[in-house]
């Protein structure tokens, strides 16, 4: 992408690009053949001013639709045994990543994705990560949680081809994250190194389906400003895959900011409201449909839903679910 190209061009549909064309040229949200097969609404009234969202096949979205799967479905939760180990593996390594159709991101990772693993824990564990880097400049991992300063990230710099493993038990329980701290702080973070931190309770949250929601942005011309916005890496990727939910069951959604760039992010829920933890350390919640976060923020939704069908959710700040950040739950008996 020429590093002429703002995000405002973006939205505008004034760049003719060949790599972004694909994106720009349904930033107008036109009528979508998949919509009308997915929500099977060949009946409406108007059916020439189309629907007021892209969704199903035609989005122009990266990937196939188990892509983001190793982001979205959290490992299972594990029974409190203080003393437990648990342990991960996480490799910097420096990796070109489709983040919207035709649109490549020279991105730093861990593990080769954006975000990183999900990496979960219940309190009183010891959690061990070890970590490589494979990648071409100095990087670190920083935890947000308990733990001893020399197991904090900020001093502990790891040279590329070293190594460091961290080591410490897991607490408070609730959502967190993980991310780069190396020096400048806004480009580690921003060219991809995070990922959500799970620490469960002694006693386990009730059942429900759970998934992991991580939101970001991409500067994909340098100019300090994000020109795509998603949740847990593809630009409209679950508009193109909607997330498929049950009725009957409680939709429990870890939810972090990681977009650099913006003061804020946010998440709204259509036709619904839910409860609303932040960080997921009480028992409080808030009863809404919108939550605002700041980067490093994070909380847990608890979804039940009344009704079944497609039911959007998307950032409240209309330019970022534009450029990308926005999807459906196909809610299903």
């Amino acid at each position: 992408m020429p590093k002429s190209v703002t995000r405002r061009q973006l939205i505008a549909g004034t760049v003719p690009l060949v790599a972004a064309a694909p994106v720009v040229a349904k930033l107008a949200w036109p009528t979508s053949a998949g919509a009308e097969r997915l929500a099977s609404h060949e009946g409406h009234d108007h059916p020439h001013q189309g629907h007021a969202a892209m969704i199903g096949a035609d989005v122009p979205a990266p990937g196939g639709p188990h892509d983001t799967d190793f982001a979205l479905y959290p490992p299972p939760a594990l029974p409190h045994r203080p003393g437990r180990v648990s342990e991960y593996t996480l490799t910097a390594v420096d990796r070109d990543i489709e983040v919207a159709k035709g649109v490549t991101f020279p991105a730093w990772t861990y593990n080769g994705t954006i975000p990183g693993p999900i990496i979960r824990a219940t309190e009183d564990d010891l959690l061990r990560v070890h970590f490589v880097n494979n990648g071409s400049h100095p990087h670190t991992i920083h935890f947000h949680g308990i733990h001893p300063a020399k197991m904090d990230g900020v001093f502990e710099i790891v040279a590329p081809n070293e190594s460091l493993t961290y080591e410490f038990p897991a607490r408070p329980y609730g959502m967190h994250l993980y991310h780069c701290h190396a020096t400048p702080l806004k480009k580690h973070i921003h060219k991809g190194l995070y990922g959500a931190f799970i620490i469960d309770p002694p006693k386990p949250r009730k059942p429900a389906q759970e998934l992991v929601m991580v939101m970001n942005g991409y500067d994909t011309d340098g100019d300090g400003e994000n020109n795509f916005y998603t949740v847990n890496g593809p630009a409209f990727f679950y508009a193109k895959y909607p997330i498929v939910v049950k009725r009957s069951q409680t939709v429990r959604i870890y939810l972090a900011n990681l977009t650099e760039f913006d003061l804020v992010n946010s998440l709204h829920l259509h036709g619904d409201f839910f409860r609303y933890y932040p960080t997921g350390t009480t028992d409080q919640f808030e009863y809404t449909d919108t939550v605002v976060l700041g980067q490093g923020q994070r909380g847990i939704i608890e979804i039940d839903f009344a009704n079944t069908g497609l039911f959007m959710f998307h950032a409240h700040q209309s330019e970022f679910a534009e450029l990308g950040w926005m999807g459906f739950f196909n809610v299903v008996e």
